[in-house]
């Protein structure tokens, strides 16, 4: 019997020795097939614009092919705890916003399975970029002040559209009524582009939303842009003022840019982050890329997983506080 034991150990420790060795040199080897970026949100809008932006070139980076996979509902939930759930092998990977932070904080205290800080490895931060407040052209205002002034002769209050419950244009319009005390009435789209299309068509009168979603249909004339949320004027959109030169005082100590980075699920080997931390540097340091993205002002900005870690932390921190402090619900 001790003999049948110990061979049972002998065959289970050798099992597991071997399945260590070929997850190392699975690590070792990665990518082993295609890489699957997720985006929270349906196709149009800011996050999935930067992902077909980067997709090719993180392609020619990693040797194997990059396939976004837009995940959209229950604001950003869907995408965000299939990613958490996917295997840590860098195969499935999520490209993220603020939206990350923002649910984090709209949410907090309520029944929740999901936490990006325990169930995300950070891998790295890529890129930052403005929003705008955005009009349909139907609306007679082509100023921040007059947008403020018609909103009061509309009887019962104005709508917005936004991403989704919780998402970066949900809550930065919530810090631009707070600062110019307007009342308006929040739409939940299932991302940025079919929100952004319902401005377009007039069903919605207003949004805040991406720079690079609205900049082509706000030269078109299908939309107008009153304010954008950056420290200067966007270079996508030199006409408009930022909110600041519109005479809009934040009240709310928060960023109103976006923010995007790159996350994997907990437990990914460190050849694995390695080779994606390498990926994503040489891919932000590309000049035609970095044209490219200028062109939508999108600003490629790297930084170090534990950057962007602390990054969604501080998001997180913030975003509750002014929650709080404004007693937002989540509708």
């Amino acid at each position: 019997m001790k003999k049948i034991a110990r061979r049972t150990f002998l065959t289970m420790a050798t099992g597991t020795a071997l399945a260590a060795t070929s997850r190392r040199a699975a690590a070792q080897a990665y990518p082993l097939r295609p890489v699957r970026l997720i985006v929270a949100f349906v196709p149009g809008g800011a996050t999935d614009t930067l992902a077909r932006q980067i997709s090719e070139d993180l392609k020619q980076a990693l040797g194997e092919t990059v396939v976004i996979e837009n995940r959209p509902g229950a604001g950003g939930y869907i995408a965000w705890s299939h990613v958490a759930s996917s295997d840590p092998d860098g195969h499935t990977l999520l490209l993220a916003e603020n939206a990350l932070g923002m649910s984090q904080a709209l949410y907090r205290g309520k029944a929740s399975t999901f936490n990006p800080l325990t169930q995300y490895d950070a891998v790295a931060g890529i890129a930052t970029s403005p929003s705008a407040l955005i009009v349909s052209p139907s609306i007679p205002a082509n100023t921040v002040a007059e947008l403020v002034a018609y909103s009061k002769t509309v009887k019962g209050k104005m709508n917005y559209a936004s991403a989704g419950v919780g998402s970066v244009s949900h809550l930065n319009f919530e810090v631009f009524k707070d600062a110019v005390g307007m009342e308006a009435v929040h739409i939940p789209y299932k991302g940025g582009g079919a929100a952004i299309a319902d401005v377009v068509a007039g069903h919605v009168p207003m949004t805040i939303t991406s720079v690079q979603g609205t900049k082509a249909l706000v030269e078109s004339g299908k939309l107008k842009a009153l304010a954008v949320t950056s420290l200067a004027r966007s270079p996508a959109m030199p006409h408009v003022p930022t909110m600041q030169e519109a005479g809009v005082k934040k009240t709310a100590d928060v960023e109103l840019r976006f923010w995007f980075g790159i996350f994997g699920p907990k437990g990914l080997p460190e050849p694995v982050k390695a080779k994606l931390d390498g990926a994503l540097k040489k891919v932000l340091a590309d000049p035609k890329l970095r044209e490219r993205l200028a062109n939508l002002d999108i600003t490629p900005e790297y930084s170090s997983g534990s950057a962007l870690r602390a990054r969604l932390e501080t998001e997180i921190k913030s975003w509750s506080k002014f929650v709080d402090e404004k007693g937002i619900k989540p509708e």
